[in-house]
Parts: structure tokens; C-alpha cells; sequence
């Protein structure tokens, strides 16, 4: 089965790029200086960005359906202008180099299911999730954390 795996619209933080730190801070945001790789996974482009650039820590609304499951929860997006990820039939650097948590959702945001994996066993969890026709698409999450990592859908 083939699957997308898609980064968020860079549209809705443009306007956080940019502000001073007073500024981010009266929205709820940070602005950090990337100190390590891995470390700091950008969820536009879903990959850790090098150290030395700047990203905004801020709280994103992933799962907007009105569910129990509705969530929302940190995430870094960077400052520097990129173009969001659209991946067919494979799973970036960042998913593949973390535990992964993959929740499975039907078209009405109810969660159906979820499993964690990591490294190679990843491929065949989303491959399983998605091989289901109850579900609609599949969130990824850093399990650590449980911060949003990405979309997940049929190809």
C-alpha cells in the first residue's frame, strides 16, 4: 500500500516569523536556538533542523475534530521559510530515527486504533493502520513526548 506523509502548511505560523520575543511571548510562543541535532523536529518539513537556527515552540491544534479525541499539544516550527513535506511511500529521517506512537482515526476524528514502532518496523505499522478501511489517516507522534510529528493518509 502506498501512503503520504505530509509536514504542516508553513501559511498559518508566517505571521509569528519574524516577532520579538515580547511579542511571541503575549501569543504563547518561544522563540529557541537550535543547540543539537536530532533534537529539534520541525513539523513542516518534518526534519530536525541544524543547530544555530531559530524555531517558535508553540501549541497547534492537530486533531480539530469535535471527538473526545480532540488534542492539541507543542510543536517547533522553524523561522526560516520552507516548503511544507509531501513523501510518497516512505518515512523521513525523523520519524524513522524516534519511537513513534501512530494513532489511526475513521473520518469522524474517533480514534480506531493506534501502535508504536520505530526504525523499520515503522514502514509496516503504517502500512498495517492504513490497510484498514476504517480508518481515514494516521497522526504520528513522538512517543517521548507525545508531540504531533505528521499526517499520514493513503497515497
Amino acid at each position: 500500500m502506498s501512503y503520504r506523509v505530509r509536514g504542516l502548511d508553513p501559511a498559518p505560523f508566517a505571521h509569528l516569523v519574524g516577532r520579538s520575543d515580547a511579542e511571541l511571548a503575549a501569543a504563547g510562543v518561544r522563540r529557541l536556538v537550535v543547540d543539537r541535532a536530532p533534537g529539534f523536529p520541525d513539523r513542516v518539513t518534518v526534519s530536525d533542523l541544524p543547530p544555530g537556527e531559530t524555531v517558535l515552540l508553540l501549541n497547534y491544534e492537530h486533531q480539530p475534530a469535535p471527538t473526545p479525541y480532540r488534542a492539541r499539544h507543542a510543536i517547533f516550527v522553524g523561522e526560516r521559510p520552507r516548503a511544507a513535506l509531501d513523501l510518497v511511500g516512505s518515512l523521513p529521517a525523523a520519524l524513522l530515527a524516534r519511537p513513534i506512537s501512530l494513532r489511526g482515526y475513521d473520518a469522524a476524528g474517533e480514534m480506531v486504533d493506534a501502535v508504536l514502532a520505530e526504525g523499520a518496523a515503522l514502514h509496516g505499522a503504517v502500512e498495517r493502520l492504513l490497510g484498514d478501511d476504517a480508518l481515514a489517516y494516521v497522526h504520528a507522534h513522538y512517543a517521548a513526548r507525545g508531540c504531533y510529528a505528521a499526517l499520514i493518509e493513503r497515497a
